[in-house]
């Protein structure tokens, strides 16, 4: 039987009240403890009933603070800081970023509505390919890569010695041409005095027809006893020898026309021979300017592809000059367009310097997109049409000068802002 010793005495570790406050904590396994005392003192009656009841609203007044206290840790982190929405300085700094955002959307909105821009846009520009024109060895380079030059700056020389070999047979060759049509206008002249002489010829004929008519017509007015029969006959015979002379007379004088204009067709053949010697020699003059080769505008060289020495064909590429003369070519989609014209100010911004920035304004729009000049331009008739936004080139011209002092060539990236009221 338990007494009131062994009732005060502490409970040795193997006690079930202690086993569970183990399980559940120092705190409830102490309230088990003392539940487990007021139940063992119930049975031996030294605890009487008021000392029970008040045991009992301690007990439910402890579990109640615990329970409480409890709760609270279970909301509690293990460092014993209270969570993230509690905290005043993180919940102030969310609702900073939250107006920080919203002010951001507010004004990129209100940008994009007085804003178009794109990344499909490119400086544009001008750039000449220069060939060689003649075949030959470089004798000598006159510019370096990257040099600037002007219009008409000499680039290139090649051997010139077999241009001015074929200029001297061209030479030759008008020489001989117009010696031929000298010759061909003295054989005119020749043809001409034969043709007059056989005028003359003509002429003379012609006058002994008529005396030998005449002579004839007053032996028949005459009696034709008072003339003999052999005048009559002589008169008749001389007739008709002076109409033989007139007709040879004319056939020789048609004869000398006909080599009067056999002698002027060979002055036109050895004017036309004369011709084109004239142009044989303009040809090697011209073929000799090929020789050297300069600059058709003002650039910058660019893609030198020829050193001294290289023999080089007629249209083999040489080099490219470049134009500083530069545009940007925006290509924007089709429904951007809505609001854009010409004039309209623009901001250019170059990927390679994006520090600078450059006043622009809208120049031209192209008539077509740039799928309709593509080498295959799309096949819209067709059963798996699916529409596509297209794409426009826009021309934007620079107005700022400084663009001058940026090495800015063809093919560099840029993005340009255009201002739409």
């Amino acid at each position: 039987m338990a007494t009131d010793d062994d009732a005060a005495a502490p409970q040795p570790a193997h006690h079930p009240a202690y086993q569970t406050g183990y399980r559940e904590g120092f705190n409830d396994g102490f309230r088990d403890g003392v539940r487990e005392d007021a139940a063992t003192s119930r049975k031996d009656g030294k605890v009487d009933d008021k000392e029970n009841n008040k045991d009992k609203d301690k007990d439910k007044d402890k579990d109640k603070a615990q329970d409480e206290q409890g709760s609270k840790a279970s909301s509690e982190k293990g460092d014993g800081k209270p969570p993230l929405y509690k905290r005043p300085l993180i919940v102030f700094a969310a609702l900073l970023v939250v107006l920080a955002l919203l002010i951001a959307g507010l004004l990129f909105w209100r940008h994009s509505r007085h804003h178009e821009t794109t990344d499909d846009a490119f400086i544009d520009g001008r750039a000449a390919t220069i060939a060689a024109q003649t075949p030959g060895r470089v004798v000598k380079l006159y510019v370096n890569d990257n040099q600037f030059v002007h219009g008409g700056d000499l680039l290139v020389a090649i051997d010139s010695r077999e241009g001015e070999t074929r200029r001297e047979q061209a030479q030759a060759q008008l020489a001989n041409a117009r010696g031929q049509v000298e010759t061909s206008q003295a054989q005119v002249q020749v043809r001409r005095a034969a043709e007059l002489q056989a005028g003359a010829a003509v002429r003379q004929a012609e006058a002994e027809l008529t005396k030998a008519t005449q002579d004839r017509e007053r032996f028949d007015r005459v009696d034709k006893q008072a003339v003999s029969r052999q005048q009559i006959d002589a008169a008749e015979a001389q007739l008709r020898t002076a109409r033989a002379n007139l007709d040879a007379a004319r056939s020789n004088q048609r004869a000398a026309q006909a080599q009067t204009g056999a002698a002027q067709a060979q002055v036109r053949a050895a004017q036309g021979q004369l011709q084109a010697a004239q142009a044989d020699v303009s040809t090697a003059d011209l073929q000799l300017t090929y020789d050297r080769v300069v600059a058709p505008m003002d650039g910058y060289v660019s893609k030198r592809a020829v050193e001294p020495g290289n023999v080089v064909s007629a249209g083999q590429p040489l080099m490219s000059i470049v134009s500083p003369q530069v545009w940007v070519t925006a290509n924007f989609k089709e429904t951007q367009l809505t609001r854009m014209k010409p004039g309209q100010h623009v901001r250019i911004t170059v990927d390679a310097f994006p520090d600078a920035e450059f006043d622009a304004h809208v120049e031209s729009f192209q008539r077509g997109t740039g799928a309709y000049f593509s080498l295959l331009p799309a096949e819209n008739a067709t059963g798996n049409y699916v529409k596509v936004v297209q794409r426009v080139p826009v021309k934007i011209v620079f107005d700022d000068e400084r663009v001058r002092n940026y090495p800015i060539g063809p093919g560099l990236s840029v993005k340009p802002d255009v201002d739409i009221p």
